[in-house]
């Protein structure tokens, strides 16, 4: 049974999301994904970070990208999340290729609490925050105090220890 606050709402789970796009007008998929998950039931949107033009990595050949995070209270287990995301995604138009090119909408859970999932499709924290840049500034600029479960280490300690030089240019708020 989920837990209650006393005026009746559901409790939820705190977690935050990255969101981010580099095909057919990215600033304007990531505003739709993130309008989205107020549409998303057993999503409760909480706040999200500044929009971000930020530098590919791994396949640097592609167009840069768009990304935000957003702060959401889950109703759902990490599984249904994880689904609920890639029906957004989907609905969006997103097909995934797995090799890392351009993509229409990448929504990933970043962190669900502080669980620790480690399965073949679910990892959380997201296994690759702590080294990404276009990750980190955005998920700083909203909760730098929130502490990487696996490390033990702040949001804001990740991004001030972090090697990664690639360019992250804020946008708007």
């Amino acid at each position: 049974m989920r837990r209650r606050f006393t005026d009746g709402r559901e409790e939820g789970v705190i977690c935050y999301l990255s969101i981010g796009s580099n095909q057919d007008d990215p600033l304007r998929q990531c505003r739709s994904a993130l309008e989205s998950l107020s549409e998303t039931p057993g999503l409760v949107p909480v706040r999200r970070s500044s929009l971000y033009r930020t530098e590919p990595v791994g396949m640097i050949r592609q167009p840069w990208f768009i990304n935000a995070v957003a702060e959401i209270r889950a109703l759902l287990e990490p599984r249904r999340l994880l689904q609920a995301l890639q029906e957004r995604e989907r609905d969006m138009g997103r097909t995934r290729t797995g090799d890392g090119g351009p993509r229409i909408i990448d929504l990933d859970i970043l962190f669900y609490g502080q669980a620790v999932i480690d399965e073949d499709d679910l990892v959380i924290p997201h296994r690759e925050l702590h080294r990404r840049r276009f990750v980190l500034e955005p998920l700083a600029e909203i909760a730098s105090w929130v502490i990487h479960p696996r490390f033990g280490i702040s949001v804001r300690g990740l991004l001030d220890r972090l090697e990664d030089a690639a360019t992250v240019v804020k946008l708007e708020g």
